[in-house]
C-alpha cells in the first residue's frame, strides 16, 4: 500500500475497491507490522483521549495558566442554548464549540491528540464528533475517519509541512482543516476523490495564513483559528459531495503551500516575531506574561 501524493491514494483506494481508511489500516499494518486488531485499537485510543478533551472543553473552566484563553467553548454552548437565532445555524456551532474546547484543552496543558500539531488539535476531534452527531455514525466509523485524516497529513507532509513553524499557519491548522474535511467525506459515504477535492477546497482557503502567537505561546490567535478551521472544512466537506471540484488539483494546492511556506519570511513562522504577536496589544500580553517583550 504504497502512496505519496493524494492522487497516487485516491488511485490506490479506486483500483483496490477500498475506501481511503482500508488504505491508511492497511498501510500501517505494514509499516509497523502489527495486526488489524492492534492498529484498529491504537486509532480507537485516540479517539478515547480526543472525545474526554471535547467533554472537558464544554463542561468544566478550563483556563490557561497565561490567561488568555479558556471558557469561550462553553460561552458559545450556553449562546446556542440561549439565543432566539443562531446566524450560523447549530451545525456550525456545534463544530466551532468542539474544536475550541479541545483547543482550550490543550492550551491549559491538558491531555490531546496531535493533528497533525499540538497547536491545531481542535478542528479533527470537532469535526469527527459534529459529524458523528449529524450521520448517527456508529464507533468504528469514527475511527475509520482518524485514518482518513491520517492518510492526507502523511500526504502533506511528504510534500509540504505540517507545523507552524516550518510553513505558517496554513500548514498546521491548514492541514488539520483539509485533514477533518476528507474525514467526513467518507464519513458521510464519499468517494475517495471527494475525499481528495474536500482536501484542495479547505487547504486553498487556509493558503498564506501566517503562524503569529500572541507571547510564542499556543492559544492566540490560535483557538480561534482551530474553530474557524472547523467551519471550514465542514463546508468544504458539503461542497465537496455537491460535486463541487477544485480548479487547481489538490497535490498541486498542497505544492502551492509548500511554495508559499517556503517564501514566508521567518517573523511569520512561530516566532512571534510578526503578525497578531507584534501588535501592541500583543506586545502587552507578552510583557504581563513573561515580564519582557521581544521588542
Amino acid at each position: 500500500m504504497n502512496f505519496r501524493t493524494v492522487a497516487e491514494l485516491v488511485e490506490l483506494a479506486e483500483s483496490e475497491k477500498m475506501p481511503i481508511s482500508e488504505i491508511m489500516i492497511q498501510k500501517e499494518m505494514e509499516t509497523f507490522n502489527k495486526s488489524r486488531q492492534e492498529v484498529f485499537d491504537q486509532m480507537a485510543g485516540n479517539l478515547d483521549v480526543m472525545e474526554k478533551a471535547v467533554h472537558k472543553g464544554l463542561n468544566e473552566q478550563v483556563k490557561s495558566h497565561s490567561g488568555l484563553t479558556g471558557g469561550d467553548a462553553v460561552k458559545i454552548r450556553t449562546y446556542m442554548n440561549e439565543a432566539p437565532v443562531l446566524l450560523s445555524g447549530r451545525d456550525a456551532l456545534d463544530v466551532v464549540s468542539r474544536s475550541m474546547a479541545v483547543s482550550e484543552v490543550n492550551a491549559a496543558m491538558g491531555t490531546v491528540v496531535a493533528t497533525p500539531t499540538a497547536g491545531a488539535c481542535g478542528i479533527l476531534p470537532g469535526c469527527v464528533f459534529t459529524a458523528a452527531e449529524r450521520l448517527n455514525s456508529d464507533r468504528e466509523t469514527m475511527v475509520r475517519a482518524l485514518f482518513v485524516s491520517g492518510a492526507i497529513g502523511y500526504c502533506i507532509a511528504n510534500n509540504a509541512f505540517i507545523s507552524g513553524a516550518a510553513g505558517g499557519c496554513q500548514a498546521e491548522v491548514g492541514s488539520a482543516t483539509a485533514m477533518s474535511a476528507a474525514a467526513m467525506v467518507e464519513m458521510a459515504g464519499g468517494t475517495p476523490s471527494q475525499s481528495a477535492e474536500a482536501v484542495a477546497i479547505a487547504l486553498k482557503n487556509m493558503l498564506g495564513l501566517v503562524c503569529d502567537p500572541v507571547a510564542g505561546l499556543v492559544e492566540a490567535p490560535c483557538v480561534k483559528r482551530n474553530a474557524m478551521g472547523g467551519a471550514i472544512a465542514m463546508v468544504a466537506a458539503d461542497m465537496a459531495m455537491a460535486g463541487v471540484k477544485s480548479v487547481i488539483p489538490t497535490d498541486e494546492v498542497i505544492e502551492a503551500m509548500f511554495r508559499i511556506g517556503r517564501d514566508m519570511p521567518v517573523s511569520l513562522k512561530e516566532t512571534a516575531l510578526g503578525g497578531l504577536a507584534a501588535t501592541p496589544t500583543g506586545r502587552a500580553h507578552e510583557r504581563r506574561i513573561f515580564g519582557k517583550s521581544a521588542e
